[in-house]
């Protein structure tokens, strides 16, 4: 990536979303840089979420940023993902969970600036783990090193952010995922495609406890089974040790 003031089209799945979108949206307008677009998809909430997107219309429009809301049925995370992936304009794509925000306003100024003087097209950070109630209070820290995806593990989504132009060439989410759909893209860009990943070395967002990736026993078992279906479609010689592996790795997180 060497583009001169990129396009950075921000994309973020809602649903039933009132308690923590506020985070999120304000730690996009907080950025620094000024290329920005926004997109919201969410997924017909019953809530506050969407009254509370829209009061946010006027705000973008001072800023002179592009903010798209599309509300209708989806078929899961990574369907409404793939959704807001299809409708960006911009030359990166980053992803925003409903319930994650930037630890400060300058996370994207030093996104585009790692990306052009690296001219990759993936970038991945660290990502902090918030109490839901206190997110002034660290939890845990997810300290992305690259030889963890040998263990099954893939950067932190909320962190990563990839050219419009690598999910033009190597597809977008496959939904039939539930949980590991962003470890399974992971392995098209990084084993198949040979893409450069490239690490920012800094805690750029928070993410609440508690989330789809995040919570319980059970998340991490169907993960594990997930990821063992993507090295097992992709003839991967040891998906055996491989999930192993991440399950000890787990354990000892």
């Amino acid at each position: 990536m060497n583009i001169i003031n990129p396009i950075v089209s921000l994309i973020t799945v809602t649903f039933n979303s009132e308690r923590t979108i506020k985070d999120t949206i304000d730690s996009i307008l907080e950025q620094t840089y000024d290329n920005i677009e926004y997109i919201i998809i969410d997924g017909l909430s019953s809530d506050k979420t969407l009254d509370i997107c829209m009061a946010y219309k006027m705000e973008f429009l001072k800023r002179k940023i592009k903010y798209t809301i599309i509300s209708e049925r989806d078929n899961g995370l990574y369907d409404a993902m793939n959704k807001g992936i299809l409708h960006a304009s911009g030359d990166i794509i980053g992803i925003l969970n409903s319930d994650d925000f930037y630890i400060d306003e300058n996370v994207i100024s030093k996104v585009v600036k790692k990306m052009n003087a690296t001219k990759t097209e993936f970038l991945y950070a660290d990502l902090l783990f918030v109490d839901q109630a206190d997110t002034s209070k660290i939890v845990r820290k997810w300290i992305a090193k690259k030889g963890n995806f040998k263990f099954g593990w893939n950067p932190p989504h909320p962190t990563t952010f990839i050219s419009k132009r690598l999910y033009s060439t190597y597809g977008i989410y496959k939904t039939k995922y539930t949980i590991s759909s962003d470890y399974d893209m992971l392995y098209r860009l990084a084993v198949i495609g040979k893409v450069e990943l490239v690490y920012l070395n800094e805690f750029i967002t928070k993410m609440r406890v508690g989330g789809k990736s995040t919570s319980g026993f059970k998340s991490n078992i169907v993960a594990s089974i997930e990821i063992y279906s993507i090295l097992n479609e992709n003839n991967h010689r040891f998906k055996l040790f491989t999930i192993i592996l991440r399950i000890f790795r787990k354990i000892f997180q």
